[in-house]
């Protein structure tokens, strides 16, 4: 799908903490949650392709940004913990009730986390592009990527994204850059500017490890097997850091889990895998 579907979310506002949350939605049924990844300009529109499909398919499909992120309230003090628990706070505050997660990229780690700890909580979860919970890279493996990430977490710390920023940070993690449209670029620019872009810098200053909680004997990808919900995992083949190898490898080592891996599919497993997420997606969570 080249353009943003036409579906406009009108922007929603909940209380969490005394923050103000905001969050957009289409469709009603079981609630289906999106969470949004970690990087520079990251937010609930990164779905806004993605609700009114599954709103037609019959869930009260809902994203929302993370505190410190588009258009939510950025707290004094910001930390991956804090970012994790909003999650069930949000979701008592926007009344969804029990609830599927669609995970993207970070926040795969804090649905997996999250769905330990409650599963009461959420009927099903989906994994799209979460590294932290594949296999760690072997020594061969690991170096190119970090470097290159390194390099443009750098840059983008150290100045203001220009909108041919975002267009590069969008096309760097898409395959299919023909999916990008103008609307795309717009979006994510706003929220990598002003506010945002101090509250990324802080974040880099301020944030725990990306697991967001106390360290464990047992890495989380080695937990997946634990979960007692439905569990569904789509990666991309050209995804950063060998994630297609090392999708394979979980595949071959936890054969009861559903992994699937696209071809032609980078980072952004809900754009390049559009057509996959809903093929895949719409069953299993009906399951």
């Amino acid at each position: 799908m080249n353009d943003i579907e036409n579906v406009k979310p009108v922007d929603k506002f909940v209380s969490v903490d005394g923050l103000k949350l905001r969050y957009i939605e289409a469709g009603s049924g079981p609630s289906v949650l999106f969470l949004h990844g970690a990087s520079l300009g990251s937010s609930a529109d990164v779905f806004l392709r993605n609700l009114g499909p599954f709103a037609k398919a019959g869930f009260r499909a809902v994203a929302f940004d993370y505190p410190g992120f588009g258009l939510s309230d950025v707290p004094a003090k910001q930390s991956t913990a804090q970012q994790r628990n909003s999650i069930p706070k949000f979701i008592d505050a926007a009344g969804l009730g029990k609830t599927a997660l669609i995970a993207h990229s970070r926040s795969g780690g804090f649905a997996a986390q999250l769905a330990l700890e409650d599963p009461s909580r959420y009927s099903h979860v989906i994994i799209l592009g979460t590294g932290s919970l594949l296999p760690p890279q072997t020594q061969e493996q690991v170096g190119k990527y970090e470097a290159v990430q390194a390099r443009v977490d750098k840059e983008m710390a150290q100045k203001e994204p220009t909108v041919e920023d975002a267009r590069k940070l969008l096309q760097a993690d898409t395959f299919n850059h023909s999916l990008i449209s103008d609307e795309d670029v717009a979006l994510r620019h706003r929220s990598m500017i002003g506010r945002n872009f101090k509250a990324h810098q802080d974040r880099q200053n301020q944030e725990a490890p990306a697991g967001g909680g106390a360290s464990q004997a047992k890495p989380l990808w080695q937990r997946l097997t634990e979960l007692k919900m439905p569990l569904l995992m789509i990666f991309g083949r050209e995804d950063r850091a060998h994630a297609g190898e090392r999708a394979e490898l979980l595949k071959t080592t936890h054969p009861e889990l559903k992994v699937y891996i696209v071809n032609g599919c980078k980072h952004m497993v809900h754009w390049d895998a559009f057509d996959d997420l809903m093929r895949l997606g719409v069953p299993f969570l009906n399951s």
